[in-house]
C-alpha cells in the first residue's frame, strides 16, 4: 500500500474517533513539540470494565490502561503493532506487542483489548509466570491485578 492510504485511512479514523468514540477511551496520534502529528503513532487509553469480574474473580476495574499503537505504512493491509508499558502483568500480553488482524480499526482493536484484559485467554498464554499464576494461585493473580489497577488511577 501507498503512504497515502494509510495515512488517509488513519486521519479518517481520527475524524470518525473524535465524533464518537466509546465512553473512557482515550486514542490521540502523537502530537511532536513542534504541534505536528504523527498519525502511525496513537497514545491510547482503556478503562477497566466497571463491575466486570472474570470467573476467578480478576478485577480490572479502576484502572485506565496505556497501550500504544505503532502502524506502518501498510496499514490496514498490515495490523499495528500494539505495546502495554513494560512489565505489564497480563498472560495473554506479549512483551514485544501484539499484533491483530489486518484491516480492524482503531476502536475494534481498544475495545478488543478491554474485552481480552478482563476475559484472558489461558489456552493461548503469552506469559508463561502470568499463566502459572493464573491456573495455580487464582488469588494471588487478582492480587496482581489489582495492584496493576492502581498503578493506572482514573484519568481526571
Amino acid at each position: 500500500m501507498s503512504t497515502g492510504v494509510a495515512r488517509g485511512r488513519l486521519s479518517e479514523e481520527r475524524r470518525a474517533w473524535r465524533k464518537n468514540h466509546p465512553h473512557g477511551f482515550v486514542a490521540k496520534p502523537e502530537t511532536a513539540p513542534d504541534g505536528s502529528v504523527n498519525l502511525m503513532v496513537w497514545h491510547c487509553t482503556i478503562p477497566g470494565k466497571a463491575g466486570t469480574f472474570f470467573l476467578m474473580q480478576t478485577d480490572w476495574e479502576g484502572g485506565n490502561y496505556p497501550l500504544t499503537l505503532y502502524f506502518t505504512e501498510d496499514y490496514p493491509s498490515k495490523a499495528p503493532k500494539c505495546m502495554f508499558p513494560k512489565d505489564f502483568f497480563h498472560l495473554n500480553v506479549y512483551g514485544s506487542g501484539m499484533g491483530w488482524r489486518p484491516s480492524i480499526t482503531v476502536r475494534q482493536i481498544l475495545v478488543g483489548v478491554q474485552d481480552l484484559l478482563h476475559q484472558p485467554n489461558p489456552a493461548s498464554p503469552a506469559n508463561y509466570d502470568e499463566y502459572e499464576l493464573f491456573v495455580k494461585d487464582p488469588a494471588e493473580y487478582q492480587r496482581r491485578v489489582r495492584q496493576q489497577a492502581k498503578q493506572y488511577p482514573p484519568l481526571v
